[in-house]
């Protein structure tokens, strides 16, 4: 649009070309597209996004999905399935893809929302705490760990569980307070069903605040991930795989872990010697 004035104010085209850096017939397409409103700013442009594919579903195609959406009320794999079976062929994405385009897709009455606050920064002990659950096993034998560790000081807890749900894991978080030598201000959890709204309802009716990981997000639980391996790799693995032997051993290398073993990123302390330099708010 600056070339524009300079040529309605009596450059020459070539002039202000030279003058601005751009060919010629650059400044002539832009004089034909320019508006004749002195207060305009810029010059209109059209995308180049092209309008049609080569291999596009057919519009008849796209006719019958919508159809089928209004008639059935059903997801994009069940929609699929009855176009397949009479005898409409195409592809899952396809058919997905239509129905967000027409916005026919709606929320799940099902769906867990969940807000992500601000993370606390883990300045003191209990500032922030991380919790998850480990599972050991295929599903007719299958073993469960809850496992739960401070980021600052890096203190753990565990206990092993035959089942898991919201009910074990606030008991599993009383137990925890009970054990731990300092408050417990936020807890940070993956979105599993045993950390669901129940859940989060309960704790916060004993004055912490629960918040969720983002999905498909492993690294916001970083921490306890790594401690989810130690305990695996120097406790689970070396102890016969039954419920009984787990109750006696974890406890053990949990006094260990918390009170001898050295941790490079808390400078070769321990997790007890760390509660002791730094104070809990």
């Amino acid at each position: 649009m600056e070339a524009v004035r300079l040529v309605r104010s009596g450059w020459s085209t070539v002039k202000v070309a030279r003058h601005l850096g751009y060919s010629q017939s650059a400044i002539v397409k832009w004089m034909h597209r320019a508006p004749y409103d002195r207060k305009c700013r810029i010059i209109p442009t059209q995308s180049s996004r092209p309008h049609h594919h080569p291999h596009e579903v057919k519009p008849e195609i796209v006719s019958e999905i919508i159809a089928y959406r209004e008639k059935y009320h059903r997801g994009a794999e069940v929609l699929h399935e009855l176009l397949r079976r009479d005898g409409i062929l195409v592809s899952l994405s396809s058919v997905k893809r239509t129905l967000r385009r027409e916005q026919l897709t709606y929320p799940s009455r099902w769906k867990k929302w969940h807000q992500y606050p601000p993370r606390p920064h883990a300045e003191s002990p209990g500032m922030l705490v991380e919790i998850d659950t480990v599972h050991d096993g295929a599903s007719h034998e299958r073993l469960y760990l809850y496992t739960l560790l401070d980021v600052c000081s890096r203190w753990a807890y565990a206990i092993p569980s035959l089942q898991i749900n919201t009910h074990r894991s606030l008991r599993f978080v009383e137990a925890a307070r009970r054990t731990a030598s300092f408050d417990f201000h936020t807890i940070q959890s993956d979105n599993g069903p045993e950390f669901s709204k129940w859940f989060t309802q309960r704790i916060g009716e004993r004055g912490i605040a629960h918040r969720h990981s983002r999905v498909r997000m492993p690294n916001d639980n970083a921490h306890l991930e790594r401690f989810n391996r130690t305990i695996q790799d120097e406790c689970i693995r070396r102890i016969p795989r039954t419920f009984r032997i787990w109750q006696k051993e974890i406890p053990e290398y949990l006094d260990w872990y918390n009170g001898k073993r050295p941790h490079l990123s808390l400078k070769l302390k321990s997790p007890e010697d760390m509660i002791k330099t730094i104070p809990s708010y």
